[in-house]
């Protein structure tokens, strides 16, 4: 090959062999630069999701890791039965409420517009099957029976869903009643609503089987779960559909496969099946460009601080949850950590005070920060141990 290529170069005149020379050069460069420059691992562009608003997001470190229109305001339809379902499991917790607490059915829970249960005003019916209806068959008689039971009538039930959303810090959402039956002023988002549902997940994991139930019969009727992505997913396992004519057709849906879980919103599209589509689409690209990685455990000691004018000289700090990211494929292993103590740290210092922050690089480029709170309580030092450290840091 050597040996040919100098044969070439001999029998090129001198004049040609200059005017090729630079667009040779030119074009071994291009080469080098092709075999030595380092694969980018940045995750393809999200796929196109037919849709007015969509997210999805990853449970374990809380990040997005796509969306658009996600702060809009949009009727929720029957995904508001999400909050009417917290506030359930919440009574439920708490004590007021028992799962197989008989609950009487009102005329007006009876004559609910819209999906059913059935239930009957001469047929009552306990809290754990109307839980059932309302998250299996999307039951609005059995919802208002449940806001009823809680809140004394469905306007107070509305009024504790908002001051729970508030809570939460649902800043794009109001409720008027446990339904989502239409109400100009009821509105929710794609951002909150997934907020809602990671609450849901992470403060009720016992209710939450609940979702992944296929069907359930009441009243002699069979009715199957709207879900689809339940039939056609296994690692699906929830949450919730809704529908009405101007909120087209919504779905928000979690998976989980290993250790990662990712929770999609799809808000007003055409049809059943485009919701489950679309919804899908969004988990497999998910789950196949994206690593999660866990930091840090939840009050496990990242780093050890001084402490001034306390009875403890050092303080222990870190993060009261696991610490997640969730990265590019590949990614992982370029992240560096380094925590900046807020310095000089005085006494008292109370469990949950920001302390400290976490610094994030992925190849030298600063990515994110994140703030390192205290793991332990350091009360004031007596009159000696304060005068002294006062001393101390004059000098310091």
């Amino acid at each position: 090959m050597e040996h040919s290529v100098s044969r070439l170069f001999s029998r090129l005149s001198p004049r040609l062999f200059s005017r090729l020379l630079p667009r040779l050069l030119v074009a071994l460069t291009g080469v080098c630069i092709a075999f030595s420059a380092p694969a980018q691992l940045q995750p393809p562009t999200a796929p196109g999701v037919e849709a007015r608003a969509w997210l999805l997001l990853d449970f374990n470190s809380g990040q997005v890791l796509a969306s658009n229109n996600a702060g809009e305001r949009f009727e929720p339809a029957s995904l508001t039965k999400l909050m009417t379902a917290y506030l359930t499991f919440s009574a439920l917790k708490q004590k007021s409420l028992k799962p197989d607490q008989v609950i009487p059915v009102s005329t007006r829970a009876w004559k609910s517009e819209g999906s059913r249960m059935f239930i009957e005003p001469n047929k009552p019916v306990i809290v754990e099957d109307l839980l059932r209806g309302m998250i299996i068959q999307s039951g609005n008689d059995a919802s208002v029976a449940l806001a009823e039971a809680i809140g004394g009538s469905e306007e107070v039930f509305a009024q504790m869903m908002n001051r729970e959303a508030k809570r939460l810090g649902l800043a794009n959402t109001n409720f008027t009643n446990a339904t989502g039956l239409p109400n100009p002023q009821l509105y929710s988002s794609a951002q909150d609503l997934s907020q809602l549902v990671v609450a849901l997940i992470r403060d009720f994991p016992e209710h939450y089987a609940l979702y992944s139930q296929k069907e359930f019969r009441y009243n002699n009727i069979t009715q199957a779960n709207r879900n689809r992505l339940l039939w056609l997913d296994p690692t699906v396992d929830g949450v919730k559909t809704g529908f009405t004519d101007n909120a087209g057709y919504c779905l928000i849906t979690s998976a989980r496969r290993g250790e990662r879980r990712l929770v999609s919103v799809v808000l007003g599209t055409a049809s059943e099946s485009a919701r489950a589509t679309e919804s899908q689409k969004l988990l497999n690209w998910g789950f196949q460009f994206f690593d999660s990685v866990k930091l840090y455990s939840r009050n496990q000691p990242v780093t050890q601080l001084r402490v001034w004018k306390g009875a403890s000289d050092m303080l222990k700090a870190g993060f009261t949850s696991d610490l997640y990211l969730t990265l590019p494929k590949g990614q992982g292993d370029k992240v560096k950590a380094t925590v900046e103590s807020l310095q000089p740290l005085l006494a008292p210092v109370t469990p949950g005070q920001r302390v400290a922050t976490l610094k994030l690089e992925i190849d030298g480029k600063p990515y994110r920060e994140l703030p390192v709170v205290a793991l332990e309580a350091v009360p004031v030092a007596g009159i000696f141990g304060r005068t002294w450290d006062s001393l101390r840091l004059l000098f310091k």
